[in-house]
């Protein structure tokens, strides 16, 4: 709550990223370079990289709130010192702070699907072709509760702010690249789809938020749910267990 207050705050800043982010990358990649790009199966590749875009961002709200948000609020602002002050505990803290960061997710794509629909109709162009795409909002906050933990992680092992860059450059970026957002997964080696899927959680956030956007849905769907549930309580315990460690002397 005492996020969301903060957040309501500047909610003109706030809601300006998600309104862009889908009409800017679909500009530049969807229509301008996706004239040079056939993907054969997958249609467009506009209505390809739609689901990724979306995917991505939620990705990038999630992990950087409980990245640097959180670090900010725990070693600067000492806002967390002063929560822990009152009845509340360590444990309800890092809990809400995890929550929030996937609530951002969730309202980060809520708002880009709703730009993605009204280009598709003003536009006349097909990005989105399933009923089934209006879960790609739920869905997205239990993306938001992994990368939330995973960045909560971060944040519990990391001394100084700069320290986050190991982070970006060794787990971040390649996720981005590498995790079937700007072309298909089975363009690369074997080798490297198996550990893509292994340890991206993007992989399997970008897989389910294109089937569901496309009505296509099948197995590896269901594995990749498989994949992201105890992944996602995993990293709750371990973020909140690391974070104890840290904040009680």
């Amino acid at each position: 709550m005492r996020n969301r207050d903060v957040y309501m705050q500047t909610y003109k800043s706030n809601f300006l990223p998600p309104l862009l982010d889908p009409i800017l990358f679909l500009l530049a990649l969807g229509f301008a370079l996706g004239k040079f790009v056939q993907l054969g199966g997958y249609g467009s590749y506009a209505a390809f990289i739609t689901p990724a875009i979306i995917a991505t961002a939620v990705m990038n709200v999630s992990i950087f709130e409980c990245m640097f948000g959180s670090f900010v609020r725990m070693y600067y602002q000492k806002t967390f010192d002063a929560i822990i002050a009152t009845p509340l505990s360590v444990e309800d803290v890092i809990a809400g702070e995890i929550l929030w960061g996937a609530t951002k997710g969730l309202l980060y794509a809520g708002i880009m699907f709703a730009v993605v629909l009204l280009m598709q109709s003003i536009l006349g162009i097909s990005l989105v072709t399933s009923p089934l795409s209006v879960l790609v909002v739920p869905f997205s906050f239990l993306a938001g509760l992994l990368l939330s933990a995973i960045g909560m992680c971060f944040t519990a092992r990391t001394q100084q702010i700069d320290g986050f860059n190991f982070p970006m450059f060794l787990f971040i970026t390649p996720m981005f690249l590498f995790t079937g957002t700007f072309f298909p997964l089975n363009a690369l080696p074997w080798q490297v789809q198996d550990l893509s899927l292994a340890i991206f959680p993007l992989t399997h956030v970008v897989l389910i938020t294109r089937e569901l956007m496309s009505g296509a849905l099948a197995v590896d769907a269901v594995w990749s749910i498989l994949w992201i549930i105890p992944v996602t309580i995993f990293f709750w315990i371990l973020s909140i267990n690391l974070m104890k460690k840290r904040l009680i002397v």
